[in-house]
């Protein structure tokens, strides 16, 4: 009779979850849907989830061969995320070790101090931002958006915790061998908290892919633009052309899917890390 009930029990809760995780699809399912559609098909009721007059070959040439120059969108995004992740890896990488196993003088008020930083919201420093970009002749370049958010206070947080769970041993090793803090970086903790630095860079990845308030704020020139902003631009010239837009936001989350694909069993392996210390 139990085994029946949690029989029972585990069918509702599967079903449940189910309609859970197809709720949340209907959004991006719509998304595809509207996509293939010409726009006076795009709110007809009931919905056609399957259009009948595609418009696939239409709207997707539009989007890449029309006013707008969409593949350099593409391009910017690509340049500047991929470079933005790359150096806030890398910063946040030698920070986190700094904190966790250099001993300074001031080391835990310097890290509190960082730490309070995060609790700044980003819109209050805009301005001040601006007004440094703008005198360092940074404002409306790629280079300063990618500065923006190469020091993450977050990911030298969440690096820091991996460093810390380190063993001694593996430290006190290597120093007996003759090794440096640069080579016990290179050598030594970075390889053994690979998949927590690998959780961070997808994290990243998506964070700035996604990132819409800066490139609004510090960039000007349409051929800097990025995606973000450059998919506002149908609606601004076509009154809310929603084809046009969906069209564009499904060629953008192609980037976050491969990246999602290709880097979940790294997330896996972080959070599993993350529950074994040293």
């Amino acid at each position: 009779m139990t085994l029946e009930k949690l029989d029972i029990r585990k069918v509702i809760a599967t079903v449940l979850l189910l309609a859970v995780g197809l709720t949340f699809l209907l959004p991006f399912v719509w998304m595809v849907s509207t996509s293939f559609k010409s726009e006076a098909d795009v709110f007809t009721y009931p919905i056609e989830w399957i259009p009948k007059n595609g418009q696939a070959v239409h709207n997707y040439k539009e989007v890449w061969m029309g006013k707008y120059p969409f593949y350099l969108f593409y391009w910017n995004s690509i340049k500047v995320t991929v470079l933005t992740t790359l150096c806030s890896v890398l910063f946040s990488c030698m920070a986190a070790y700094a904190f966790a196993k250099i001993d300074f003088r001031g080391r835990e008020a310097a890290f509190l101090i960082v730490l309070a930083t995060y609790m700044i919201p980003s819109q209050a420093i805009l301005v001040p931002q601006f007004i440094i970009y703008r005198e360092l002749k940074l404002f409306d370049t790629h280079a300063g958006l990618i500065l923006l958010n190469s020091f993450s206070v977050l990911g030298t947080f969440l690096l820091r915790q991996f460093f810390l769970g380190i063993n001694k041993e593996y430290m006190e090793a290597a120093k007996i061998d003759g090794a440096g803090h640069a080579r016990i970086f290179l050598t030594v903790a970075i390889p053994l908290i690979r998949p927590a630095i690998a959780t961070y860079a997808i994290l990243r990845f998506i964070w700035t892919w996604n990132d819409y308030q800066n490139p609004l704020i510090f960039l000007r020139s349409e051929h800097l633009l990025t995606l973000q902003i450059g998919i506002r631009k149908f609606a601004d010239a076509y009154g809310e052309f929603y084809s046009l837009i969906m069209a564009g936001s499904v060629i953008a989350i192609v980037p976050l899917l491969i990246v999602f694909v290709l880097g979940q069993k790294h997330v896996i392996d972080g959070i599993s890390l993350g529950g074994v210390k040293g």
